[in-house]
C-alpha cells in the first residue's frame, strides 16, 4: 500500500509555493507516496484525512489566521504519529499569530537580515545522525532566517549571525538553527530553514537534506501503527495554551 502524503499549498507567492509543492510532489511520489494537493485550510478541519495520512507538508508562507478548530485537528494527527515536514517560510513563518502552531514546528522566524542575496554557510553540527551523514558544510546565497526556537529541538545544522550588521549585531555572535528535528506525541516533526526560493533546493546538499528529511518524518506513522500507538496518552483537559 502506498504511503500518503498532503501538501498545503498557498500563502504568499514570494516563496513560490507552487514551485516548491511541485519539488516536493515529484519527490515524494517517486518514493511511492500517493500525494494530494490542496490550496485551502479547510482541510485542516478534516481530522479523519488527516489521520489516514503519512506526511504532511506545510507551503504556506504567512496567509490567514488558523482557528482553534483548524489546529486541534493536526495537534492530534501528528501527535498520533503523521508525520510532518516543511521548510522556510512555508513552515515556520506560517499562520503567525497561532501559538499552537508554533509549538508543534518548534520556532517560528522574527528576521531576515540582509534579506535576499545573503551569503552565509551552513554549519552541519551532527554528521553522525542518519539524516545529515556524509553533508558537509555548504554556502547558501539567500534569505539568512534568524529564528526563535524551542530548546528541546535537535539542531542538525546552524549559521552564524551576524552576517549583515543591524541592531542585534551588539549582543556578538550567535549561532541560530537551519535544521532541526522534533517529536510530537508520536509524530516526527522536520523543518529546514532553507527554501526562500524553490532554486536553493539546486544545490545538493540543500536538496539531499530536505528530501532525508520528508522521509525520516513520514516513517513516524509506521512505527505508531506497528506499535498500536495512539495520541491517546498525551491528551489533556488542562489549558494548554
Amino acid at each position: 500500500m502506498k504511503r500518503k502524503g498532503l501538501i498545503l499549498c498557498g500563502g504568499w507567492d514570494g516563496h513560490e509555493p507552487k514551485l516548491v509543492t511541485e519539488r516536493f510532489k515529484n519527490f515524494l511520489e517517486s518514493k511511492d507516496f500517493e500525494v494530494s494537493v490542496v490550496d485551502t485550510t479547510d482541510v485542516l478541519q478534516d481530522k479523519e484525512r488527516l489521520m489516514a495520512l503519512d506526511l504532511f507538508v506545510p507551503v504556506w508562507t504567512m496567509g490567514q489566521e488558523l482557528p482553534k478548530p483548524y489546529i486541534e485537528p493536526l495537534l492530534e494527527a501528528v501527535g498520533s504519529g503523521v508525520g510532518i515536514a516543511g521548510c522556510h517560510g512555508g513552515m515556520c513563518d506560517a499562520f503567525r499569530a497561532n501559538v499552537a502552531w508554533q509549538f508543534l514546528t518548534g520556532g517560528n522566524w522574527v528576521a531576515h537580515p540582509g534579506s535576499d542575496g545573503t551569503r552565509f554557510r551552513v554549519h552541519i553540527t551532527s554528521s553522525s545522525n542518519p539524516l545529515t551523514e556524509g553533508i558537509k558544510d555548504f554556502d547558501v546565497v539567500s534569505e539568512q532566517y534568524y529564528l526563535h526556537v524551542d530548546p528541546v529541538n535537535e539542531i542538525l545544522a546552524a549559521t552564524r549571525f551576524p552576517t549583515v550588521k543591524w541592531y542585534h549585531s551588539a549582543n556578538g555572535e550567535v549561532d541560530v538553527p537551519v535544521v532541526w528535528t522534533r517529536r510530537w506525541g508520536h509524530g516526527r516533526v522536520y523543518y529546514n530553514a532553507l527554501g526562500h526560493h524553490n532554486d536553493v533546493f539546486d544545490i545538493p546538499e540543500a536538496w539531499e537534506l530536505m528530501k532525508r528529511g520528508l522521509l525520516w518524518a513520514a516513517e513516524g506513522k509506521r512505527i505508531a501503527v506497528e506499535k498500536g500507538l495512539s495520541a491517546d496518552e498525551f491528551k489533556s483537559d488542562k489549558g494548554m495554551y
